[in-house]
């Protein structure tokens, strides 16, 4: 039997709105947030990043394909793994159909990892993906946006990430989301980037669980995002989480 207290209908509408006045005040302060966010000062690129795409080199300008506005997405993919990352995937789900929106506002969106382009190719296909996906593996992208970290995943004790300089991660690669604007002179410019916790803006998933009873239902895991999969290996019994073994408590 639930454990929530239960009311009259007229009870339960004066609770959804005393509720209700604490939504609108988190609305009005997002949009407060947005604004301060496109505010913010930009840094100008002096390098020129090559990445290889399914079909030969690609500049960080090409990838803005005609618009001025350019989002990438981190994708977690170290070169010497065979997927791409659950969670990350998750967020690909999410993106995927609303690329073709963002283009009608002047806004291009592509994901850059490590991993060379025959697996990001291989893995996108699988996934049933259609957006535009190139390798950094021979630039030095993802560590001049600190989302790869150099040495064995073993030996991450302390990394460069989410602003932080000391942090510990399971892996050389970390998610995040960079936006980029180009000027008609072809000049670049960094204008915002995300990570960890920040990336969960983008995953509608977790908006929707938020509102039911159980929510996110996540106490007990390793870590949050454990019981995620890729879209096509729910119900797989086989499964294993590589992060679960890394992260879990050393037993003496």
């Amino acid at each position: 039997m639930s454990k929530h207290k239960v009311v009259s209908r007229e009870e339960w509408v004066e609770k959804r709105k005393e509720l209700l006045k604490k939504e609108k005040e988190l609305t009005h302060l997002r949009d407060q947030l947005t604004k301060e966010r496109q505010k913010l000062p930009w840094v100008k690129l002096d390098k020129e990043y090559v990445f290889q795409g399914p079909k030969g080199k690609e500049t960080l300008s090409d990838l803005f394909d005609g618009f001025s506005q350019l989002i990438v997405y981190h994708f977690m993919f170290q070169p010497d793994w065979t997927e791409g990352c659950k969670s990350c995937s998750l967020v690909g789900d999410h993106y995927e159909p609303s690329i073709i929106h963002l283009r009608q506002r002047d806004t291009n969106m592509v994901a850059i990892s490590r991993a060379a382009i025959d697996r990001i190719e291989a893995f996108r296909k699988r996934m049933g993906w259609r957006f535009h996906w190139v390798s950094s593996l021979d630039s030095d992208f993802n560590f001049d946006f600190n989302v790869s970290f150099p040495g064995d995943v073993k030996e991450q004790k302390k990394v460069y990430y989410n602003y932080e300089k000391s942090r510990s991660f399971p892996s050389t690669e970390g998610p995040g989301m960079s936006v980029f604007y180009k000027e008609k002179d072809g000049t670049i410019y960094h204008t915002y980037s995300c990570f960890a916790r920040g990336l969960e803006q983008f995953i509608g998933i977790y908006d929707l669980l938020d509102i039911v009873p159980k929510g996110r239902d996540e106490d007990g895991l390793v870590y949050g995002m454990e019981w995620v999969r890729h879209h096509d290996k729910y119900g797989d019994k086989a499964h294993k989480d590589m992060f679960v073994e890394l992260l879990s408590p050393k037993k003496k």
